[in-house]
């Protein structure tokens, strides 16, 4: 009886057909702990996935991961969309990801939709309920973070555009599970302070960084402010519940 033999090219090859052309294997999600995680020059990622029983490799090019908002760290829980194939030059098994996301922020984004659809059906977005701003306002209130880069870029550019205001401020967190009920604080001492605009500013960052803006609370206490308020929360991108219901969204805190 005859063997086949054929050379290991071939059999690589051959599974890697197989694998991609199985449509089970294409836009697999999967959720696991970043490990050995390598950004060489080439811009390419490359790391593995695992959890308390198996890891995979993984590849994310740079054409996928400049899409993204962060970069991974080892350790990071995370949800990985992508193509399962085969690795020839050394027969692995791999993931070609093609989004990555922290693990619950799908839920975050659940959430976030869920309050902004029950806001807005309440009316709490209505442009009819904007508050004009003064066209030249000589007393501002500012409320972000002691010691933040947005607190800096806000004082910067107030002195450069319109240094012959009165600015007061009142210092509250802008991160943080106890964060959203101590703004509140602050921006009651702001409404209560006669002032002829609020400044409410905070830097980017990641969903979960600028979690406290979505909060429900929150976001009433300021649609019921009877001084004119601009919110300036993260980069053009970052869209908070407090962006909805403030009088002017501006892009930056600049």
């Amino acid at each position: 009886m005859s063997r086949r033999v054929v050379p290991v090219s071939t059999l690589v090859n051959y599974l890697k057909k197989v694998m991609d052309e199985n449509p089970v294997l294409h836009g697999v999600m999967i959720e696991g702990e970043i490990s050995n995680i390598r950004m060489p020059y080439s811009g390419h990622w490359y790391f593995s996935l695992k959890d308390d029983h198996a890891s995979l490799k993984c590849v994310m090019f740079s054409s996928a991961n400049q899409k993204l908002g962060f970069k991974p760290e080892n350790g990071d829980k995370v949800v990985l969309k992508g193509d399962v194939s085969v690795y020839v030059v050394d027969g692995s098994v791999q993931m070609i990801a093609t989004n990555m996301e922290r693990s619950g922020i799908g839920q975050l984004y659940q959430q976030f939709e869920l309050l902004k659809k029950k806001l807005s059906e309440e009316g709490l977005f209505d442009a009819s309920y904007k508050k004009p701003l003064p066209a030249y306002p000589m007393d501002i209130a500012l409320v972000t973070g002691n010691n933040t880069a947005a607190r800096e870029d806000a004082l910067i550019t107030l002195k450069k555009r319109w240094p012959i205001s009165k600015l007061t401020e009142y210092p509250a967190p802008v991160q943080g599970m106890d964060a959203a009920p101590k703004i509140i604080t602050a921006l009651q001492a702001a409404d209560a302070g006669n002032h002829q605009v609020i400044m409410l500013v905070r830097g980017g960052g990641s969903i979960e960084d600028l979690w406290c803006f979505n909060d429900e609370t929150l976001a009433r206490y300021i649609f019921q402010m009877k001084t004119p308020i601009v919110t300036g929360i993260g980069h053009e991108i970052d869209f908070t519940l407090v962006d909805f219901v403030s009088d002017y969204r501006a892009n930056t805190p600049t």
